[in-house]
């Protein structure tokens, strides 16, 4: 009968190869949307084909060079919108000089927040009633678009007859603590979500967005109520999915490195609020995050220990066999989701402080959210709802 390290082994060799099954299988299906021109506006010039709107709050540091990129967009006739939120900087100010040179460009100052929104969720549906284009992007302040993303995904969204396409932007990292955490959104996605199962099926539960980066459908968007119908949430890129899946129209995702770059956030404080403030709607339940937790320290931590103690000779035969190759498919799972997100290589050694760092913040927040009963963001205070 096996010995205990030996079915720890084993239980860690499978757990390890889940993610990398999956993993191979997405990394095939999740292509970038294929170039060519996007759809065209009305003819008489006045209706544009896609709108891309940006949500903005005190976003003066960035918001340039985010339009200034927007506005570059090709392949197809483009208007960009931004929602200014109740900004205390220069963002406004900003923007109205960009509008001034390009008409393309327009200011939409958000009413006051309404009780029951979230900022994010109230700015996204003022800026879509005030948006002429067919097909309506949503990106946030901090995205960069490349050219070709709009006219990419809007033709993505007519070949594929989905009517909700999102994409998980490159993500830029310049200090550790991004390292630490943000590599976690693209080795979740890629790696637990079968994309395969997801593109067969209208499955709310299998529905996935990123909500830096989402092109909806306007007329699908409007019927199902938009962000109107998400109004207290925080994740707004997964509810948003399940919305549209749940009346019945597809989604569908596809590889973003290529279409544009996110800088989320800027070092280890404010990453560990950014995760935090979403985290009760995902992993950060009483049924989920056993679960999680189980899968992930299993899979994707307990390997290194397992295999320094084959190396140093502390396991029977079979467990010393068993755990390098446990440790081998996590970091070989790891790195090919990181090459093909275009993410620094650095970030592979770090994989398994990163999956301690995104666990803490899960049971930070599940342990806490009886006390604290508020989610905060952005200079505003959120009530956290039941799991």
């Amino acid at each position: 009968m096996p010995d205990a390290l030996t079915l720890l082994a084993a239980l860690c060799l499978g757990l390890a190869a889940l993610p990398a099954g999956l993993a191979l299988s997405n990394l095939l299906l999740l292509r970038p949307p294929a170039a060519g021109p996007g759809p065209a506006g009305a003819e008489d010039g006045r209706e544009p084909a896609v709108s891309i709107l940006i949500p903005a709050r005190n976003e003066a540091a960035i918001i340039a060079g985010t339009l200034r990129a927007a506005l570059a967009s090709a392949g197809t006739t483009v208007e960009v919108l931004v929602g200014d939120d109740g900004s205390t900087d220069g963002t406004a100010g900003i923007v109205q000089a960009l509008a001034a040179e390009d008409p393309r460009l327009r200011l939409l100052p958000v009413p006051s927040l309404p009780e029951g929104w979230t900022g994010k969720n109230h700015a996204c549906a003022r800026l879509a009633e005030a948006a002429r284009g067919r097909h309506l992007l949503f990106i946030d302040a901090d995205v960069t678009l490349e050219t070709d993303a709009a006219a990419r995904l809007a033709a993505h969204a007519r070949r594929s007859d989905a009517r909700l396409v999102s994409a998980v932007p490159r993500q830029r990292m310049d200090s550790l603590g991004e390292r630490l955490t943000v590599p976690m959104i693209n080795f979740l996605l890629v790696g637990y979500l079968p994309v395969r199962m997801m593109r067969a099926t209208l499955r709310p539960s299998l529905g996935a967005a990123c909500g830096q980066l989402v092109l909806v459908d306007r007329d699908a968007y409007v019927e199902t109520g938009g962000h109107g119908a998400i109004r207290a949430i925080l994740h707004d890129g997964v509810r948003l999915a399940r919305l549209f899946r749940t009346a019945g129209h597809r989604t569908d995702l596809v590889a973003g490195a290529g279409l544009a770059q996110c800088h989320m956030y800027r070092g280890f404080r404010e990453a560990w609020a950014g995760f935090s403030k979403n985290a009760h709607e995902g992993m950060a339940t009483p049924r989920a995050l056993p679960v999680w937790t189980a899968l992930l320290l299993l899979g994707q931590v307990l390997p290194w220990p397992l295999a320094a103690a084959a190396l140093a000779g502390a396991l029977p035969p079979t467990a010393a066999a068993l755990a390098p190759a446990a440790l081998a498919l996590s970091l070989g799972t790891r790195l090919a989701i990181t090459l093909a997100g275009r993410e620094p290589l650095a970030t592979v050694p770090l994989h398994p402080a990163a999956v301690l760092v995104a666990l803490a913040i899960q049971w930070n927040v599940l342990l806490r959210r009886e006390r604290a009963g508020a989610a905060t963001w952005k200079g505003r205070s959120y009530p956290v709802g039941g799991a």
